[in-house]
């Protein structure tokens, strides 16, 4: 007889928690599915609506029609699980979280440029467990879990393979990507952007998700950004975590302040000590 009173196994709870992650990843990348589907049908077409939101960023109908699609499938799968998405804000409590960007990088797809793509990430406890990254017009994707380990597919239906991040273990060696210099300019941190960009070997500004799925994939090593919503980092965290990165604050604190720093791992410490440990934070 088993004893009702005797702790679980811990590789049992560890087991569980890993297939739950299991289901919720298929379903995210099924959601991604879907996503990219609804947004591929209004890309370059030539009556695409487009707004100006009260901060001044634009929306399309393409990134309305994709969270729309995104939570009506939610509300049928998850029906307990909360919603957070750039459009349409939040939906319901508890301990589970979907955050979702329909589409990030809406200037980029209103101007035709291919560099785009869905976030979309489970959070439990605040704590990003699952994050898929989505581009269609270039068909890549990629996604990572907690425990699960992250992947890439270089081809649409191409079979999936396992990412890393890379090794490098030297500041002039490595390979930094950001969003732009106006980012940080009005961060009040173009200095340290410039400093950072002096100690490195290369600097890119690839910008939105394509930076942290290049880090993952072990093609650049830093990625800093600030002014970050939710939406816009969350995907990012598992993907990059389970390829074996790092990511915190720009501070080197955990999330929360609207700033990231990404790393292979590594070289974490020597950016933070570039950009000042205890830089102010960003609001």
């Amino acid at each position: 007889m088993t004893d009702a009173t005797a702790s679980p196994d811990p590789d049992d709870t560890t087991d569980a928690l890993e297939d739950d992650l299991d289901n919720d990843l298929a379903l995210a990348l099924e959601l991604a599915d879907l996503a990219d589907r609804a947004a591929m049908e209004r890309f370059r077409a030539v009556d695409l609506r487009v707004d100006t939101k009260p901060d001044r960023t634009f929306v399309t109908e393409a990134d309305l029609a994709v969270e729309r699609a995104v939570r009506d499938l939610l509300a049928e799968r998850r029906p307990a699980d909360g919603v957070l998405g750039e459009e349409y804000g939040t939906q319901g409590s508890g301990a589970r979280q979907w955050i979702v960007d329909p589409i990030d990088g809406t200037s980029n797809f209103l101007r035709g440029v291919p560099v785009w793509g869905a976030l979309i990430a489970l959070t439990v406890d605040g704590a990003p467990v699952v994050g898929v990254a989505s581009m269609p017009a270039l068909g890549r994707r990629w996604w990572g879990a907690l425990g699960l380990g992250a992947f890439t597919t270089d081809l649409p239906g191409a079979e999936p393979r396992a990412i890393r991040v890379s090794q490098v273990g030297d500041l002039a060696d490595a390979s930094l990507s950001f969003q732009s210099i106006a980012q940080w300019r009005d961060a009040g941190r173009l200095e340290d952007l410039l400093a950072l960009g002096e100690r490195v070997w290369r600097d890119r500004a690839y910008g939105d998700l394509w930076s942290y799925c290049m880090l993952a994939e072990g093609l650049v090593d830093i990625v800093a950004e600030f002014d970050l919503k939710p939406w816009d980092i969350a995907a990012a965290v598992p993907i990059v975590e389970a390829a074996g990165g790092r990511v915190t604050s720009a501070a080197g604190a955990a999330l929360g302040d609207g700033s990231v720093l990404a790393t292979n791992g590594p070289l974490h410490e020597a950016v933070l000590d570039v950009l000042g440990r205890d830089a102010a934070s960003v609001d």
